[in-house]
């Protein structure tokens, strides 16, 4: 029985739902994209949004063009703008993330993805400074630079990587991060901008020697961004993505190595933004639209506010087409949501962080309690992943003489449409009535019970089933039934006579 104190011992924050990720930025432009994003907003609302593809040419801002026998560019911001009125009318703002380069001005052919972004550095450092400072002019003219002061600006993505940057190449990055750095604060010096986008697999020094680099420079940086991933190299099926993972207490480690390795730097105590984050890092691997998966999230969730100032799940949507157009509704995609909007468990366990209270009163391996202004407490406990359910047993601090507890139940049979799926045959493309049915099996079961106060506390005996996430709503019971109430009499029960 875990004894919870009726004084809060810390604030929740939102560093997990500062940010979301999204498949490259132009896919914005589909209607089952903001249709999905209307919802994430209405059940979770996140603050941000990251994705790639931002000066990629299939948003065509970088236009070049001859006139009088001269070279010249016009840049256009057609479908920027659209997508970012989009965000902005569901309530979330861009974490920009300036990236990937313009064909005609790339220096090479390389590519990365089914779409095609290119991944070479500027045939000209003047050129893309112009890109940048014009994207950015641009944003503060028609947003006002009170609002965009609030989108962080990353410089890139994975850089560490030779897939994402040319040959991994750290000293074409830093080159590339001081002319896109300076264009940046040339627009306004207040506006954020940091990097270096790092993925977990690069070693120690790239961080360390990117802080000594900046720092030599004198060169802006506002915060540091790094990605967490906790999945083993990639076994493909056809259309599929087969790893081994290692504990959820990974990512807490990931979490805290950028403040480990700056120590001693200028940057050591910038925020620390976790630009993406997930299990696998394979958009297919089915573990992400699992039960499992949410258990397995479900204590960093809780806790990794504690380490970052942000750490964003990739991603909110199925709509993601790096490996290519999915090939089923469920495909293992990075998605809370698959296309048509069917939640996952994972949807869930984010819908659930959102109706916690701000007040932490106690934390575990499997559960985090919390408590709201008006008092209600709000309980969230997981199973540990991939082991039997267990019972979670608290004594919660409650007023009145009864409190009601409204229970919501995720696990491998409720609130799990891929259960449903599997067993309706996996239908690569569910028709209407299918859908309907996915849709049903996605809500999580509710249950509702009444438990007595005693001494200013109420027990609350929490069984869980396996790979369950549970969220518990507890408020005081005010009885407002007449004395002369008699369900026996008024179920047809009592003396005939």
């Amino acid at each position: 029985m875990v004894h919870v104190p009726a004084q809060p011992v810390g604030r929740l924050g939102d560093a997990w739902r500062a940010c979301v990720g999204t498949g490259r930025i132009e896919l914005a432009l589909r209607r089952d994209y903001q249709d999905s994003l209307a919802l994430i907003q209405q059940d979770i609302g996140f603050r941000h949004i990251r994705g790639h593809g931002l000066l990629s040419d299939g948003m065509g801002v970088y236009r070049p063009y001859e006139w009088q026998g001269e070279r010249r560019v016009l840049h256009s911001f057609t479908y920027i703008d659209q997508v970012v009125d989009a965000y902005l009318e569901l309530g979330i703002r861009p974490f920009i993330e300036l990236g990937f380069m313009p064909r005609e001005l790339a220096s090479g052919e390389q590519t990365v993805f089914w779409w095609g972004g290119h991944v070479t550095p500027p045939s000209s450092h003047r050129e893309w400074a112009d890109l940048v400072r014009a994207t950015m002019a641009h944003l503060v003219d028609r947003y006002g630079l009170e609002e965009v002061r609030t989108w962080p600006v990353e410089v890139w993505n994975e850089p560490d990587l030779p897939m994402f940057w040319k040959d991994a190449d750290q000293a074409a990055y830093h080159r590339l991060y001081e002319s896109t750095a300076l264009a940046v604060k040339e627009v306004d010096a207040s506006l954020q901008v940091g990097g270096p986008s790092l993925s977990p697999a690069a070693d120690d020094e790239w961080l360390v020697r990117f802080a000594e680099f900046v720092e030599g420079r004198g060169l802006p940086v506002d915060f540091v961004s790094r990605h967490a991933y906790t999945s083993g190299p990639a076994d493909h099926v056809p259309f599929g993505s087969v790893q081994t993972l290692a504990p959820a207490g990974r990512l807490f480690e990931q979490f805290a190595a950028p403040r480990q390795e700056l120590k001693g730097t200028s940057l050591a105590e910038l925020p620390v933004h976790i630009t993406e984050f997930n299990s696998s890092y394979c958009p297919d691997n089915l573990i992400h639209d699992t039960a499992f998966h949410a258990a397995y999230l479900a204590p960093v969730l809780a806790g990794g506010g504690e380490l970052v100032d942000s750490f964003s799940y990739w991603t909110f949507s199925d709509m993601f087409e790096e490996a290519g157009v999915p090939t089923a509704l469920f495909h293992g995609g990075f998605g809370l949501l698959t296309h048509r909007q069917v939640r996952k468990p994972t949807y869930h366990l984010y819908a659930f962080m959102a109706r916690m209270g701000d007040e932490v009163l106690a934390r575990g391996d499997d559960h985090l309690v919390t408590r709201h202004p008006d008092g209600r407490v709000t309980v969230l406990a997981w199973a540990a992943p991939g082991a039997d359910g267990h019972t979670v047993r608290l004594s919660v601090p409650a007023g009145g003489d009864e409190v009601f507890g409204l229970r919501s139940h995720v696990d491998e049979e409720r609130g799990n449409a891929y259960t449903a799926w599997r067993r309706m045959g996996s239908p690569r493309s569910p028709r209407s009535r299918q859908l309907d049915v996915l849709h049903e099996a996605a809500e999580p079961a509710r249950s509702h019970l009444r438990l007595p106060v005693r001494e200013s506390r109420a027990r609350l005996d929490l069984p869980l089933e396996r790979n369950e996430v549970t969220l518990v709503e507890i408020e005081p019971v005010v009885e407002e039934a007449p004395p002369w109430w008699d369900e026996s009499r008024l179920l047809g029960g009592g003396d005939p006579r």
